[in-house]
């Protein structure tokens, strides 16, 4: 149906909303798309409305060709599946809760998991019910403490998820490739580059897990890619342990004086000035141990302090390390945690004061460690490697302190920040960085919900067998914000074709009534034969102004009718290129539904 402006429900904006980020952000609230309701919370307005439908068909196409079957739950959840599941807690803080006017416990579903497993365990008891895969797109919640750059990252958000059901491992494997490349076909159409990376499965749980990542300057999340077909987010990359060293001939530990070393830097300039090595090397940043604390709050409230030991010429990655630890939340550990533990001293920790180390470690009756801070070391400080670090003592620290001889830890984690360089995990070369917008993420989740909350279905030999499940997320929303990232230029929008709002946008400039009656015909016209068509048909605006609107929205076609149209020609132009080429009117729709067709031949 025929949209004109002069009726259609559209403000744009000259100035850029004060609190935009990002350039997605800002040119889908100039550009009249959505509209900020409160942080990390968004109003969908027309032409945005328009996009979105757009691109969720799409994602319905290519589900449905995979043989999956669209349902749709509430958004308002009973709690007592996300208690059978533990993710009531597990979730924290980012999870909403209310109560009813009973006092029964309810959930924002930030994701459905359950209430998709507890609907096949309704309706189906047979092997032969299996595979089965079932998807929605839906609205979500999650309490995000930082909602930032518009859709890309709220509190409330569209996702497409679906999850499949299969009798075994086998079943699941191959669900997961289906599901794999469906999203793959997707992100082509979409006409966005992904780069699908092994990721860490956080609260979801499972086996196996991909997230899918438009590469963005932008983007929230670090992946490394390396020349020999590695990747994975910088949260999965798993360090290669180097070989333990024989540390025989290493000198004694060795507690000195380390007066004004206030940085890693300043340290290893003492050290080298008033106690150098004595074979000669220089110490440098990689030799020092820093160890950084740490506060972490488990899902039940309890908090627990950690410290984190790293080679000195690396910083802990405080996404790694909050993957490292999930479900509990990080915070680097404050005042009120020192003055608990006067053990640590700030600026000279050293391993002798926490750990095994600890003079004051004690187990309980279950052989848990107590009565000091747990310890746990980056998998490059091996056995026989030896370190310069803290010596408990201001202004002291340790020379020649043997990881293995002289101190321990509780274990290994994966916090140290990756760099461009590092070996890769599988051998494959150097890792490269990149930033990248997650887009979509994919679980083998295998039977951690089905277990729960007790699916299972009848084998062909009439044993009862526990389904094996997978969950597939696409952010639908962050779809949008990512394909107005990669096209956008310095006047607007610039919309693929497939999922523009409209396929041309019809201007009519000038006063003449011959100008304004051609325009409205020729739209009546395209609208006809089935193109999406938005007539600016406003009177009292200048042509200056219709050409901004119209760059700004960034519809793929525009066709001006103003002056030429004396001499019987109209202009069409070519949004993404910026080619301009006069037409006879006579020859304006063979024109434009050649060019709309070379446009979605290269978007495809």
């Amino acid at each position: 149906m025929l949209k004109s402006l002069s009726s259609y429900f559209l403000r744009t904006l000259r100035e850029d909303p004060a609190d935009a980020e990002v350039e997605s952000h800002k040119l889908l609230i100039r550009a009249g798309f959505i509209r900020r309701t409160a942080p990390g919370i968004y109003t969908w307005l027309p032409l945005g409305l328009t996009t979105l439908t757009k691109i969720e068909n799409i994602i319905r196409e290519e589900m449905n060709r995979i043989g999956a079957h669209e349902v749709h739950f509430a958004e308002l959840q009973p709690a007592d599946p996300y208690k059978a599941t533990h993710r009531f807690d597990d979730f924290g803080s980012s999870l909403f809760r209310l109560q009813d006017r009973k006092g029964n416990d309810y959930v924002l579903a930030p994701t459905h998991e359950e209430m998709f497993t507890l609907l096949v365990k309704d309706m189906f008891s047979s092997y032969k019910d299996l595979p089965l895969s079932l998807y929605q797109i839906q609205t979500k919640y999650r309490d995000e403490a930082r909602p930032r750059a518009g859709i890309i990252r709220g509190r409330q958000f569209i996702m497409k998820d679906s999850y499949s059901f299969d009798i075994d491992d086998e079943g699941l494997a191959a669900s997961y490739a289906r599901h794999r490349d469906a999203y793959l076909q997707i992100f082509k159409r979409l006409g966005l580059e992904v780069v699908p990376v092994n990721a860490m499965a956080g609260a979801m749980g499972g086996s196996q897990s991909e997230e899918f990542l438009s590469p963005s300057p932008i983007g929230e999340d670090t992946f490394v890619r390396s020349a020999g077909g590695y990747a994975a987010n910088a949260e999965a990359v798993t360090t290669p342990v180097p070989q333990a060293v024989d540390a025989s001939n290493e000198p004694a530990a060795q507690v000195v004086d380390t007066p004004d070393c206030p940085t890693i830097e300043s340290l290893v300039d003492l050290v080298n000035s008033e106690y150098p090595r004595e074979d000669g090397r220089a110490w440098t940043a990689g030799d020092t141990l820093k160890n950084v604390v740490v506060t972490l709050t488990h899902p039940d409230g309890s908090r627990e302090l950690l410290v984190v030991g790293v080679p000195g010429d690396r910083d802990v990655d405080l996404k790694r390390l909050e993957a490292a630890v999930a479900p509990a939340d990080v915070e680097m550990a404050g005042d009120e945690d020192f003055k608990n533990h006067p053990e640590l001293v700030r600026g000279y920790i050293g391993p002798m004061a926490i750990g095994p180390n600890a003079p004051s470690r004690t187990t309980d009756e279950d052989g848990n460690p107590v009565g000091s801070v747990r310890y746990l070391l980056d998998p490059r400080i091996v056995d026989g490697t030896s370190w310069v670090t803290g010596a408990n003592e201001v202004q002291r620290h340790v020379l020649h302190l043997v990881k293995g001889r002289d101190f321990e830890a509780d274990g290994t984690i994966e916090a140290a920040e990756i760099r461009d360089g590092d070996p890769a995990p599988d051998g494959s070369g150097p890792l490269e960085l990149a930033r990248g917008i997650e887009l979509g993420h994919i679980f083998a989740l295998g039977r951690k919900y089905t277990q729960a909350l007790g699916l299972t279905v009848l084998d062909e030999n009439g044993k009862s067998q526990v389904v094996t499940m997978g969950s597939y997320g696409i952010g639908v929303s962050r779809v949008m914000a990512a394909i107005a990232e990669a096209y956008s230029d310095d006047k607007g929008l610039v919309w693929p074709i497939q999922v523009a709002p409209f396929d041309v946008h019809v201007l009519a400039t000038g006063k003449d009534d011959a100008v304004f009656e051609t325009a409205q015909s020729l739209a009546q016209e395209l609208d006809s034969i089935g193109l999406d068509v938005l007539l600016d048909d406003r009177r009292k605006v200048s042509a200056g102004v219709k050409f901004k609107d119209c760059e700004l929205v960034g519809i793929p076609l525009a066709l001006v009718v103003g002056r030429g149209l004396a001499d019987g020609l109209v202009e069409i132009r070519v949004r993404a290129s910026g080619d301009k080429v006069e037409v006879p009117v006579g020859d304006v729709i063979d024109t434009l539904l050649q060019m709309r067709a070379q446009l979605m031949g290269e978007e495809r």
